[in-house]
């Protein structure tokens, strides 16, 4: 069965830095990129980031570019986004996707996805 599950969320303050994860089961991991979205309470998901299969390969929202890094290790089977330099807009679900193609920015709705964790910038 496939499974994605997110961790590392939590409540920091603007400027603050969080490390998220994305670990995957019940596919061949290194063959899908990952892509990470989020949504924000009222608004739309936003993609934020994506990764390749082999993970040389990196595409960013303009929003995010510079701030968050994407990441992975496929010998855990987890993609990684680092978040830095954290401001208020980005208070959202965080949620990896597994993905078909890359680069494709487009959020899959049948795309498998993690239950996402919670990101909180406030001061």
């Amino acid at each position: 069965e496939v499974a994605l599950v997110e961790s590392g969320g939590g409540a920091v303050q603007p400027g603050g830095s969080l490390r998220l994860a994305c670990v995957a089961s019940g596919f061949r991991f290194d063959l899908y990129p990952i892509n990470w979205i989020r949504q924000a309470p009222g608004e739309e998901e936003e993609w934020v980031a994506g990764i390749n299969g082999d993970g040389d390969r990196t595409d960013y929202d303009d929003s995010v570019k510079g701030r968050f890094t994407i990441s992975r290790d496929n010998a855990k089977n987890t993609v990684y986004l680092e978040l830095n330099n954290l401001k208020t807009a980005d208070t959202a679900m965080y949620y990896c996707l597994r993905n078909g193609i890359f680069p494709d920015r487009e959020i899959k709705r049948g795309a498998p996805r993690g239950p996402g964790t919670q990101v909180t910038v406030s001061s």
